[in-house]
């Protein structure tokens, strides 16, 4: 039996056990690679609403997208005032099966459909009560089909999840709010500058050619006066 495990605790966390029934342990050359192929694993998010759905996330990536492998997995709850989880939801390729009936109608899967290799494993609640506050754990158990073996793994992970009235803004879209709307002021009196810069260069522009062009014209009078002054004297 070989094992990996880390010390449970509440929040987003694992731990995995992997097991080989009645045949040799996997050697050294043929352990999984840590490269995740194709599968991210992201982090459910932990906060619901009265009233509205939510999704909690939990995604097992398969290490070697090549291996054939066949996947169920088991959903547990576990309220703020009990010791021990209990079983709420069983999935297997397209079979869903709710074990509690405080969930009837209102589990719903949302993870990788029409494969038995399910990787995302993620659930929806909908119209969400306070009773669904507490530590959800969702436990996957993995077969890899090898070429003259099997090989099992437990992967099991826990989200710990708060039930509010009234959803709370994030922090971050509040922050790119007001971000916006100081960008837009920016650029509005830097909008506002250049109109009035261009405004008083074409001004300036235009005195200058009006000037010009009084200065032409009263050189041309003089001139012409000093020519008929001279027209006059020879006469």
């Amino acid at each position: 039996i070989e094992r990996w495990a880390a010390n449970p605790r509440p929040g987003n966390h694992w731990e995995r056990d992997g097991y080989l029934p009645g045949r040799q342990p996997i050697g050294t050359g043929q352990q999984v690679s840590s490269c995740w192929a194709g599968c991210v694993e992201v982090e459910s998010e932990t906060e619901a609403v009265v009233g509205r759905e939510f999704k909690i996330r939990c995604i097992s990536c398969k290490k070697r997208g090549e291996t054939k492998a066949i996947t169920f997995v088991e959903w547990f709850f576990r309220a703020k005032a009990d010791d021990a989880f209990r079983v709420i939801y069983y999935y297997q390729k397209d079979a869903p099966d709710i074990k509690d009936e405080r969930y009837s109608g209102r589990l719903l899967w949302s993870g990788s459909n029409h494969t038995e290799d399910l990787q995302d494993v993620s659930i929806q609640i909908t119209n969400v009560t306070e009773e669904d506050e507490g530590e959800y754990m969702c436990k996957v158990n993995r077969t890899l089909e090898f070429e003259n073996h099997y090989y099992n793994i437990n992967v099991s992970k826990f989200v710990q999840v708060t039930v509010v009235p009234k959803a709370n803004r994030d922090v971050a879209s509040i922050v790119s709010e007001i971000m916006m709307y100081v960008l837009i002021v920016v650029l509005t009196i830097w909008l506002v500058a250049e109109m009035v810069y261009c405004y008083r260069k074409i001004a300036a522009a235009g005195e200058e050619t009006v000037l010009e062009n009084a200065s032409d014209y009263l050189a041309i009078t003089s001139e012409t006066k000093d020519n008929c002054l001279g027209v006059q004297a020879q006469e």
